[in-house]
């Protein structure tokens, strides 16, 4: 907060050039600069300057003048004049402002035990970063659970698991085509076989296992594999299990002559959060800005 409070004490500032100009000041890196939130549509970096201001300026440091521009208050010299070394929360929590909007920002009663202050005012993460971690921590959580399910139930519970999510990835055409082509247990190796077109002019050879944590894949099932996909010609294989793989299978797979994908029991259970198979939307948070075109 402190350097982009800094920026504003010459002049009138656009918030675009403010990001670009702290980034050279503080000298980060092209990689830095260019790191997005998770959302793609942002920087982290530029994220961070905003929220800043947006802080600032609940404190009476900053205000906005016109679009997409602010500038330093009498406050905010004061504070400039001030030297000090650090701004953050903690800081303009002394402003009766900042503490206002603190105070109806906070949806819930949590607080920090020492200073008995909600805790929001200890962050030192933006309000996006905290939700996204919020959201990864439950989203951790429910992969768990997921995995969990998935392992105390029948196998072919597990069959018609990988079938849905194949479908629900664009692989398979229909539920009953895919589902035949999953049931051929036991074909020299295979479990089953999923077209990647609608005329199975591409097809993906598939091994499945339903191990329980620990119980990891080692490389002499992947080199088992890829003598199954040999004997069916086959270019492109899909080892599933709801374990892990260990470095050598992890190795074997990644320079045998053949494309062997190797879906272990956390990615799995990432596909199924991210194509809803197993889950479903329960809440849905809709995040807001200010439309300044209506302003205008």
């Amino acid at each position: 907060m402190l350097p982009v409070l800094g920026i504003s004490a010459v002049s009138e500032v656009r918030i675009g050039d403010a990001v670009d100009r702290l980034a050279d000041q503080l000298k980060l890196s092209p990689d830095e600069r260019s790191q997005l939130l998770p959302s793609g549509k942002q920087t982290l970096f530029g994220n961070r300057v905003h929220w800043a201001k947006t802080y600032l300026s609940k404190a009476g440091l900053l205000e906005s003048t016109r679009r997409g521009y602010f500038r330093i208050t009498e406050r905010g010299r004061q504070v400039i004049a001030s030297n000090p070394t650090r701004i953050d929360n903690q800081f303009l929590n002394q402003f009766a402002e900042f503490r206002q909007f603190k105070e109806r920002s906070a949806e819930s009663p949590a607080t920090d035990a020492a200073t008995a202050e909600p805790a929001f005012v200890n962050l030192t993460e933006t309000p996006d970063e905290v939700m996204r971690a919020a959201h990864k921590q439950i989203e951790g959580s429910l992969a768990s659970d997921l995995l969990d399910r998935v392992r105390a139930a029948p196998s072919a519970f597990f069959e018609r698991l990988i079938v849905n999510l194949l479908l629900s990835m664009g692989y398979g055409g229909s539920t009953a085509d895919a589902g035949r082509a999953l049931g051929r247990s036991g074909d020299d190796g295979v479990d089953g076989v999923i077209d990647q077109d609608a005329l199975g002019l591409d097809r993906v050879y598939i091994q499945a296992k339903r191990y329980a944590e620990g119980n990891n894949i080692g490389s002499a099932a992947i080199r088992d594999f890829f003598g199954s996909l040999d004997r069916h010609k086959a270019a492109k294989g899909l080892f599933v299990t709801t374990s892990t793989f260990s470095p050598a299978a992890k190795e074997t797979a990644e320079f045998l002559s053949k494309r062997i994908v190797l879906i272990d029991g956390q990615q799995l259970a990432r596909l199924m959060i991210r194509h809803n198979v197993g889950c479903r939307v329960e809440d849905v948070l809709h995040i807001k800005k200010v439309d300044e075109d209506f302003f205008e």
